[in-house]
Order: C-alpha cells, then sequence, then structure tokens
C-alpha cells in the first residue's frame, strides 16, 4: 500500500513537472483546449484529456506512456494509475518528491504539484485518458472527485 502511495505521488510529480516545465509555454486558462463540458462521457473526457496531455505530459512520460527510464515513471499497466483514483488525483494536484520504484526501477524526478494550474474538469480529463490509453482499462474520473480532493 506504501509502495503504491510512493509510485501514485511520483507519477503525479512527474506530471506536474512536465506540465510546467517540458510542457508549452501557454497555460491551460490561455491554450485552446476545449474547456471541460458540463455534461461529459468518458470517450469525450479521454478525447479532451489526449489534448492536454500532448501538450503537457507528453516530453516527460512519453508518446505511449513508458515514462524516462529512472527518471519518470511509467503510466501503462501500474497500479498507481489503475488503483485508487484519490491518489493518483492528490498526486497531479499536489506533486511527489520521493523516489518511486516500479517494476524493480527506481525513479526519482520529482513532479510539482500542478493543481492550481488546471481546472477540476481539465485534471479528471488528462487522468481519464491515461487511465484508458497505453493499455489501461480503468473507469473515468470526475471532476467533481477532483474538486472534492481540492478543498
Amino acid at each position: 500500500m506504501k509502495k503504491t502511495l510512493i509510485v501514485l505521488v511520483s507519477l503525479l510529480v512527474v506530471t506536474a513537472i512536465l506540465l510546467i516545465s517540458c510542457g508549452s509555454s501557454s497555460t491551460p486558462e490561455t491554450s485552446s483546449l476545449a474547456p471541460a463540458a458540463s455534461f461529459s462521457t468518458p470517450e469525450l473526457s479521454i478525447g479532451r484529456g489526449e489534448k492536454i496531455y500532448t501538450q503537457y505530459c507528453l516530453a516527460c512520460h512519453q508518446a505511449d506512456g513508458s515514462g524516462v527510464p529512472q527518471l519518470n515513471p511509467p503510466l501503462k499497466n501500474t497500479a498507481y494509475v489503475l488503483g485508487d483514483e484519490s491518489k493518483l488525483i492528490s498526486i497531479v494536484m499536489n506533486g511527489f518528491t520521493e523516489g518511486v520504484e516500479i517494476n524493480g526501477e527506481t525513479y526519482t524526478n520529482p513532479m510539482p504539484a500542478v493543481g492550481a494550474n488546471f481546472k477540476d474538469g481539465e485534471i479528471a480529463d488528462v487522468l481519464t485518458y491515461v487511465r484508458n490509453s497505453f493499455g489501461n482499462k480503468a473507469s473515468a474520473i470526475s471532476a467533481d472527485h477532483v474538486k472534492a480532493l481540492r478543498k
């Protein structure tokens, strides 16, 4: 359980670093990304999330979600992505600075907190995309769940 939490937090830290340092210089508020709709389906959320991932996450986590060895953890078929939604949301919103071991490999690149940079729906969309891409198959994350954890 502790190992899963560490992995999840690392994922969020890496995602945040990517969003802040590896991604585009525009912020989500000024980007051309479509805002999350008040009514959504998992398919729509995945489509919006893919755009966010491509702009802010891809540089660190790669196009195929494989990450970067010893730096940025993979996003495919890992417990921290497919497991507890609240932990995954928390990593993205609050960052992660500890090294994490996944499948015998340690990842050490910290992920900064990016929760303040993204709306609840945008975090839900990108995490729904990640949880349903790269061979992953998991439930969608709702903006309401993100909002509840932001408090």
